[in-house]
């Protein structure tokens, strides 16, 4: 099970804190989403996304990598908040 952090659609500074969205699957796995400062881009100037999922005990499936301007990715966390279900919690791995 995966700890769910409480006030899930409070806004974060993506550029520069790491930030996990969870979204549990009716086998027992979690999609899950990533967001953290993209390391080859200057402070602050990009996010970087990963979606992906997770069935333990087997490894993480990265399905998707992405990089964008803090305010998209800012956009993009709404959305999969608020549409796609996904919840604030606890870094998966």
């Amino acid at each position: 099970m995966v700890p769910v952090m409480s006030a899930q659609s409070a806004q974060v500074n993506l550029s520069s804190t790491p930030l996990w969205l969870v979204r549990p699957r009716s086998d027992g796995g979690s999609d899950y989403v990533s967001f953290m400062p993209a390391l080859a881009a200057p402070a602050g100037a990009l996010v970087e996304i990963r979606l992906g999922s997770h069935l333990p005990p087997q490894m993480p499936l990265l399905k998707r990598r992405l990089k964008l301007a803090p305010a998209e990715a800012e956009a993009c966390r709404r959305r999969l908040q608020q549409e796609d279900g996904y919840q604030r919690c606890e870094p998966l791995f």
